[in-house]
């Protein structure tokens, strides 16, 4: 028998999320990752979109509750605007019956109070090297070596453009609307957060080609204010970078499979989409949750790794990780065409959509968790 019943190989969200959802089980757990969990990147300019099935399994982990009011922003509206006049999609927590549509999260913030609930724990012990387990589980991320080693396939489709992330002041409050452009080349998305400033500040994720996207990092604050500022269209007010700027490349992937006796992919370690969407953690905290049921229900006599009870994971991940996966890919690859039939037949198709407050409603409902 082994000391530990799980080892977490990987300290990020999903991987401190993990280890608290099954140490509340009273499970055995190693979390293989820093030497200083509560360590966080010097500045962490990304911002999470965080729907309600997220928020419901950090709140029962204990640390929902206990994030700082800045660090959590309310959405309240979303605009999707598209590259015509006119071409716009509206939702509102009103219109859904509930108090937000979803919340926007300082990432950094999160790990932090994720290692601090860690720290609390006494079933989760972080380790520096990995331990013998009944179950492995990785959640390394879209470049885990571990899941080379066991010989999964993970092939990424590149989409050979970048996702710029960085925090902006503006001189317009944001009022807890989110606010999107679908468009060819780009995605831009706006997400109302309160850290620098509460009231007026937002989290940018902008998705560009390569190059234009490598070029806007390289380029001076004061231009790469002016692109974002023409691109945006004033509908935020006259809007600053508030801290540097981060990149990464975007990709759809699907890990296949991803369990196998003894071990069993999550997060970003077996799905990548394109964040147009802000799905990306959502799909991660899923499969925390999924997996945590999981080996909650298990029988008395099989171990955490038991390659039958790692099925029972698999299935129920993999509608909901592949249909979300396709569905970014569609509309990205949508939008991205220049074609005048397609440009006039999407845009019309916001319109029309925006609409039919029924099929707006079904769209929120699956894609929020609500």
């Amino acid at each position: 028998m082994h000391s530990y019943e799980v080892l977490v190989r990987g300290d990020g969200c999903v991987g401190r999320s993990l280890a608290l959802a099954l140490a509340a089980q009273g499970m055995r757990v190693a979390l293989l990752g820093r030497a200083d969990a509560s360590v966080s990147q010097r500045e962490d300019v990304r911002s999470y979109a965080l729907n309600a099935a997220s928020v419901r399994l950090l709140r029962d982990l204990k640390v929902w509750d206990s994030l700082p009011g800045d660090a959590i922003s309310p959405v309240y509206d979303i605009k999707v605007c598209g590259d015509q006049a006119g071409a716009l999609l509206e939702f509102s927590a009103w219109q859904q019956g509930v108090s937000e549509l979803a919340f926007i999260v300082d990432a950094g913030v999160l790990e932090q109070q994720l290692a601090a609930a860690l720290r609390f724990s006494p079933h989760v012990e972080v380790v520096d090297a990995a331990v013998p387990a009944d179950l492995i589980a990785l959640c390394e991320g879209r470049d885990s070596q571990q899941r080379a080693d066991l010989g999964v396939r993970f092939e990424a489709h590149a989409y050979g453009h970048r996702a710029i992330a960085a925090r902006l002041s503006t001189d317009m409050a944001h009022q807890g609307v989110a606010r999107q452009w679908f468009r060819s080349p780009d995605v831009l998305a706006l997400l109302p957060i309160d850290k620098p400033v509460i009231g007026t500040s937002y989290g940018l994720v902008w998705s560009l080609p390569e190059q234009q996207a490598l070029d806007l990092l390289a380029a001076p604050a004061d231009e790469f204010e002016a692109a974002l500022n023409a691109a945006s269209g004033g509908a935020a007010g006259s809007l600053s970078l508030a801290s540097g700027r981060s990149s990464w490349p975007l990709a759809l992937a699907r890990a296949e499979p991803v369990q196998g006796p003894g071990w069993v992919l999550l997060g970003d370690a077996a799905h990548l989409v394109h964040p147009l969407a802000g799905q990306g953690l959502n799909l991660g905290l899923a499969d925390v949750a999924a997996l945590a049921a999981v080996l909650a229900g298990k029988e008395a006599w099989r171990s955490a790794g038991d390659e039958r009870l790692l099925r029972r994971f698999a299935r129920a991940r993999q509608a909901p990780n592949w249909a979300m996966g396709e569905l970014t890919d569609g509309l990205l690859k949508m939008f991205a065409s220049e074609a005048t039939p397609l440009r006039e037949l999407r845009n019309k198709g916001m319109s029309a959509l925006n609409s039919v407050p029924p099929l707006k409603r079904w769209l929120t409902t699956r894609a929020l968790g609500l």
